[in-house]
């Protein structure tokens, strides 16, 4: 036999403490799931007590509920009773041995089996024991593990901890006491003597928490109007009584009596005192805070848009929040001008009702919002009513705002016949006995079309009502019928306002017309920027059909170059800020002229396309590199789109819209090119629904055939330095090109945007160099391959008047910006792109094209 071997005395005092530590976490652990059913019922128990649930039920189903939860309780315990076992100190040691290395305490209680009585045996031995001993004094103790999901998978225990919790923030621990008297019948309550119970509900809009009484030690309470107060009387019938003059009910008779005196609850809705008479009763004076009813009150006049739609600003108070409001707009009848067919009495008329808005953010005890109607289409358009504004708090109170005098908002119609038309349908709407009268009026003012409608299809409209009309009065003309005749007058005034929109000459006639017809009339500011908005977009809509018209019949417009008035675009801008500035001003009459002059000049504008006849060579290789650095910058704008639409899709809009006023190209040649690919597709159309890159690559790719077979056709340059410098930026710009297009399949549009930049500034230098080298070989008694003047007479401009200066490039740089402040406009670019880099929100992607950009400046 061999003799135990002793495990050392420092490593097994080290081990006390984590041991016990461990023995500890092991009896918390088992005490959790033994009993966490009963503690989870305790808890639940405790919060339904705190809220006084058992005093809102009768006392026989409160027994029955209290009796099985006692019962359930004490089977809890039972079962934790039974599955609980105490720790022992060799299971603790056997959990915080697994948490080692080599299970070192229990290799320090083994002894020596094999090698006993052998020296070196003995000392691999102690040697091993003295390793084991230094693992054991690393020993730590071992966290309980106290997850119950796999007993508890509801997480019934959170339930009832929340409950409790909720219940010592919201509720009462006294109301606990209450149990006893439940379970005694009242006689434990008898022999201490009477008790009481109270509390105070405020209403629940007023947002205010609940009074216990009971616990309240002031002898005045302030309490909102409309507060319910709760009683609950303890002991013998007629030992406490409840006095109170706060309630509605008489004050003699009206309170219950006998056993119903024991519960009591009612609403204040005066000042007064509640007491509570007998033994340890107690009174309170009551104090009401009155709700006051609600305030509302318009922020001055509506504010009126061109197409008739009013914007009524209002500001609403409520001393717990408005809960609703509404605007009630009624017929002015004493204001109206009983004229012409104003003259009947009207028919009867519901007042107008409008719901106005609520902040959806925000305190509603006092706010501004606006309401926003179009009623162009109402009966009382253009009449004089009077506007009421109404709020309503939570207790249906209402407070109104002074009526507001105000003529009715409505569509301006500044056509003489849509005026009229409209004018009719108002006579129509005010009363149906006017119906013969505007039947008659319609049929005259359609009789002699000629010079009268502009279009043929308002004409038939209006015809088709009028027969409409007479047979209705011949039957008797109901509300139905009034009411569709009128939704038909009204359609017609708009299309004879409007006109056909796809004519852009009708358009701009008709604006500026309309522009006039409001300055005669003294329109408000509103209306004349609205038709100065009209007025610019039907003028570019003109420009682009003469862009359009140019390029379908150049040749006879170069006859008549000799008879044409030219307008710059610097121009044509400065007259129209020029214009609003004069309306601003109040100057009319100086607007009025300024306008005629305006609308002369576009009349009389025309555009120049050179001289016709055979083009040479220089010419066409000239114009062809030209249109292939429109095709360029038009990519350039699409990959940038892209970029945008990708990484920052709320900036969409506006980058578009500031695109279109930035690419001065695309405003020139866009449309009279049919955009071909450089503006022909937007990202949005075709870049969402497939793969962006790879398209533009595609096409940046038949770019660059394109430029290479533009580059093998030169005209013989002579060997001159130009036309060598010429080779070699195209051939720079090739080799762009073909960067760009590999960084389009790669998805960098960022990269591929600084490629395309390059492929653009190489085309400019070599289409100079070719401009220059092609004016060197000139022949004398030659017109030149084009420059300056192509031909005699012929003088080289774009639509906008502008010099397309050597073989037809766009302009010079110069031209371009004349008449502005070019260093200013250079600041104000940079200082937009260092804005914008300084936005962190913005993609990474686009900040560092940001910072490419400002290397570049």
């Amino acid at each position: 036999m061999t003799e135990r071997t002793t495990p050392p005395e420092d490593a097994l005092q080290a081990l006390r403490w984590p041991l016990r530590l461990t023995r500890a976490g092991m009896v918390a652990e088992r005490l959790t799931r033994a009993f966490w059913p009963l503690a989870s019922l305790l808890l639940a128990l405790a919060a339904v007590l705190s809220f006084g649930l058992h005093d809102m039920v009768s006392r026989g189903w409160a027994l029955v509920v209290l009796a099985l939860a006692a019962v359930a309780m004490v089977v809890a315990f039972g079962l934790g009773v039974r599955s609980f076992r105490w720790p022992s100190r060799a299971e603790a040691l056997d959990r915080l041995d697994r948490t080692l290395p080599g299970r070192p305490i229990t290799a320090l209680r083994d002894h020596q089996a094999v090698g006993a009585g052998d020296a070196a045996s003995e000392a691999v031995w102690r040697v091993h024991v003295a390793r084991m001993a230094e693992r054991a004094r690393a020993a730590r103790a071992v966290s309980p593990d106290l997850r119950m999901a796999s007993r508890d998978p509801y997480a019934l225990r959170y339930v009832a901890l929340t409950a409790f919790v909720v219940a010592l923030a919201f509720g009462s621990l006294w109301r606990v006491a209450s149990v006893g008297d439940l379970a005694s019948d009242g006689g434990a309550a008898l022999a201490a003597g009477p008790t009481w119970e109270g509390w105070i509900e405020p209403p629940a809009h007023t947002a205010k928490p609940s009074l216990y009484l009971n616990e309240i030690r002031a002898e005045t309470l302030s309490v909102p109007h409309g507060s319910r107060v709760m009683l609950r009387l303890y002991g013998e019938v007629g030992a406490l009584t409840l006095r109170e003059t706060v309630s509605a009910r008489p004050v003699e008779g009206s309170a219950p009596q006998g056993a119903d005196a024991m519960a009591q609850s009612f609403e204040m809705v005066r000042p007064g005192e509640v007491a509570i008479e007998g033994p340890g009763g107690r009174s309170w004076q009551i104090v009401l805070t009155p709700d006051t009813p609600p305030a509302i009150e318009a922020d001055g006049p509506p504010e009126v848009q061109a197409n008739g739609q009013m914007a009524q600003g209002f500001t609403a108070r409520d001393d717990y929040g408005v809960v609703a409001g509404r605007a009630v707009v009624r017929l002015d009848a004493g204001a109206v001008d009983r004229r012409y067919g104003l003259l009947p009495e009207p028919d009867p008329r519901e007042p107008l009702v409008l719901d106005l808005p609520m902040t959806i953010t925000g305190d509603r005890r006092d706010f501004s919002e606006t309401l926003i109607e179009n009623l162009s289409q109402h009966p009382w358009a253009g009449l004089p009513v009077q506007m009421v504004l109404i709020a309503q708090d939570a207790l249906g109170q209402e407070g109104t705002s002074p009526p507001v005098a105000m003529m009715l908002p409505g569509r301006r119609f500044f056509d003489p016949l849509a005026r009229a038309v409209v004018e009719q349908r108002r006579d129509l709407l005010w009363t149906r006995t006017n119906g013969a009268q505007v039947a008659r009026m319609l049929r005259a003012v359609s009789h002699e079309p000629d010079g009268l409608f502009r279009t043929e299809r308002a004409y038939l409209l209006l015809r088709v009502a009028t027969r409409r009309l007479e047979a209705g009065v011949a039957a008797g003309l109901s509300a139905e019928t009034q009411d569709e005749i009128a939704a038909a007058l009204w359609d017609i005034a708009v299309l004879i306002e409007e006109g056909d929109l796809s004519d852009a000459a009708e358009r701009l006639r008709r604006a500026q017309e309309r522009l006039s017809e409001a300055m005669r009339e003294g329109a408000s500011n509103e209306e004349i920027a609205e038709l100065m908005r009209e007025l610019r977009e039907a003028m570019q809509d003109y420009m682009r059909q003469l862009a359009q018209q140019q390029s379908q019949d150049g040749q006879q417009q170069a006859q008549n170059q000799q008879d044409m008035q030219e307008i710059t675009g610097d121009q044509l801008e400065q007259m129209l800020e020029r214009l609003q500035q004069l309306m601003e001003e109040g100057r009319m009459d100086e607007a009025q002229q300024l306008l005629e002059m305006l609308r002369q000049m576009m009349e009389n504008m025309q555009i120049t396309q050179g001289q016709g006849g055979q083009q040479s060579p220089g010419q066409q290789a000239m114009e062809g590199l030209a249109e292939t650095l429109r095709q360029q910058q038009g990519l350039s704008d699409e990959a940038f789109r892209g970029l945008q639409d990708q990484f920052n899709p709320g900036q969409q809009g506006q980058q578009g819209d500031g695109q279109q006023g930035q690419d001065g190209q695309g405003q020139q040649f866009g449309e009279g090119q049919g955009q071909g690919q450089g503006q022909g597709q937007q990202p949005g159309a075709g870049g969402r629904e497939g793969d962006l890159g790879q398209q533009l690559a595609d096409r940046q790719r038949a770019l660059q055939r394109e430029l290479d077979r533009q580059r093998e056709g030169l005209p013989g340059l002579g060997g001159s330095p130009e036309g060598e410098a010429a080779r070699e930026a195209l051939d720079r710009a090739g080799r762009a090109m073909g960067e760009a297009e590999d960084a389009l399949r790669g998805d960098d549009l960022a990269g591929a945007l600084d490629s395309q930049a390059e492929a653009m500034e190489a085309l400019r230098e070599g289409m100079r160099n070719l401009g220059e080298a092609l004016a060197q070989n000139q022949q004398p008694g030659q017109q030149g391959e084009g420059m300056g003047q192509a031909q005699a007479g012929g003088d080289r401009r774009d639509p906008l008047g502008r010099d397309q200066s050597t073989m037809g490039r766009v302009g010079t740089e110069q031209e371009m910006l004349r008449g502005e402040d070019v260093q200013g406009r250079a600041r104000e670019l940079l200082d937009e792109i260092r804005r914008r880099s300084g936005e962190q929100e913005r993609p990474e992607i686009e900040l560092d094209y940001l910072r490419r950009l400002l290397d570049r400046f």
